[in-house]
């Protein structure tokens, strides 16, 4: 095993970047206004079979249709790029799907919000640039966090307030945009 903290720290950043758990926290706290209590327990378990599942079958799945890992981390690259772009503009890119269920912990909320086809996206994209061992320490670094502001997000809401928020979104979104810009060039050569 080749365990890199550097490999874990930057892809951990990547993924908390795409997953974007702070900037979901209006969508959060609007599901539970809609739906009564959310399971963080049950999302973020969810959201990591998910994760890990797309991890280790996506490859398979993309060489069934003929996808070459190159191809996908582009394409992967595009769609990180769009939405770190929605994050920064304010503006809807993505069509949001109104799902009507008594599972919101599990639908909307870890698929697709945590655990969407970003975050899918992303992991292949990662996949191709570091070591399996380190991704998936920061897929459980991610819910561990991703745990921890399900469970608080009252609290964080409370203290960061709504303009808190939408400076994290931003901040969040231009670094996607970096990272998005850094995979493509990377593929290009």
């Amino acid at each position: 095993m080749n365990f890199n903290s550097k490999e874990i720290l930057s892809s951990s950043l990547i993924l908390f970047s795409v997953i974007d758990i702070l900037g979901s926290i209006p969508i959060i706290i609007e599901l539970r206004k809609k739906n009564g209590d959310i399971h963080p327990g049950q999302a973020t378990l969810a959201s990591g079979i998910i994760m890990i599942g797309f991890f280790f079958a996506g490859k398979f799945i993309l060489h069934l249709l003929g996808v070459d890992t190159n191809s996908f981390a582009m394409a992967g690259a595009l769609i990180i790029f769009l939405i770190g772009m929605e994050m920064t503009l304010g503006r809807n890119i993505f069509k949001s799907e109104e799902i009507e269920t008594n599972t919101h912990s599990i639908v909307p909320l870890a698929f697709p919000i945590i655990a969407g086809a970003g975050t899918m996206t992303t992991l292949i994209s990662l996949k191709s640039q570091f070591e399996e061992e380190n991704i998936i320490i920061s897929i459980f670094i991610n819910l561990v966090f991703i745990y921890i502001v399900l469970r608080s997000s009252v609290w964080i809401e409370k203290k960061l307030g709504n303009a808190g928020t939408q400076i994290l979104r931003k901040i969040f979104g231009v670094i996607l945009i970096a990272i998005a810009i850094k995979i493509f060039k990377s593929r290009l050569m």
